[in-house]
């Protein structure tokens, strides 16, 4: 349980009344990114406010009408999941690189520049942001924000988001390993075993070709042997 000095406000409002709680800022905002914590771990002080800074208590009559319930920690949970966790300066500044960052190896990984066919660096990318001025929501996933970010970089460098359908061939001696990993990297669309192959034809974000195909090939000793079918633009 973190101490009341070094807790922060999370709250929420209903119908024009106010419910604030003191929590951990940490452990709040990765129970509101979905992991699974305690609320006794979270909270400050195991009450419910209407006004924290002033000591003031919302009664069990109020969470019945507002919350269906009088459990402080299921009002709690939703004071935390769906309101604003107030944030330190400095939690705020990492949590905001972080998702920056996020961002942009999302759109490195899954997108190319259209003229070489080769994927931007992520540094290349976070530049762009710079000089783009993207704002980033706290809240917000970085996949929720990839589109927004797409839009306000694309007239800075050319990015294309594409996936492409390789069809690959691999002696079936070498094919045991590479069958049972191939679905977590890739979006299988056909798979036969033959007597001395097995095909597949594979899915795959046109971003992350290199890497993908140098994981087959460690997966297969390098005796895999792979073609591209076709591409398939999204944006």
């Amino acid at each position: 349980m973190v101490s009341v000095d070094k807790a922060v406000t999370a709250r929420i409002t209903k119908e024009h009344m106010h419910f604030e709680i003191l929590v951990d800022p940490e452990k709040a905002m990765e129970f509101k990114r979905g992991k699974d914590i305690g609320m006794d771990s979270i909270l400050a002080v195991q009450d419910i406010f209407k006004d924290a800074s002033k000591g003031e208590r919302a009664g069990a009559h109020e969470l019945e009408r507002y919350f269906k319930t009088s459990d402080i920690f299921r009002v709690a949970e939703e004071i935390i999941r769906h309101g604003e966790v107030q944030l330190t300066t400095e939690q705020r500044r990492k949590l905001i690189e972080e998702k920056r960052r996020q961002i942009a190896e999302i759109i490195s990984k899954q997108g190319i520049n259209p003229q070489t066919k080769l994927p931007h660096p992520v540094t290349r990318i976070l530049n762009a942001m710079d000089e783009a001025r993207v704002s980033i929501d706290t809240v917000k996933s970085a996949n929720e924000q990839v589109e927004a970010v797409l839009s306000k970089i694309q007239p800075i460098i050319p990015i294309a988001f594409e996936r492409m359908e390789v069809a690959i061939k691999v002696p079936v001696a070498n094919a045991g390993r590479l069958a049972s990993v191939m679905r977590n990297i890739a979006t299988v669309k056909k798979e036969e075993w033959g007597a001395e192959y097995f095909f597949a034809v594979l899915e795959i974000p046109a971003g992350m070709q290199s890497e993908i195909y140098k994981k087959l090939n460690d997966l297969t000793g390098g005796r895999v042997e792979s073609k591209v079918i076709r591409e398939i633009p999204l944006r």
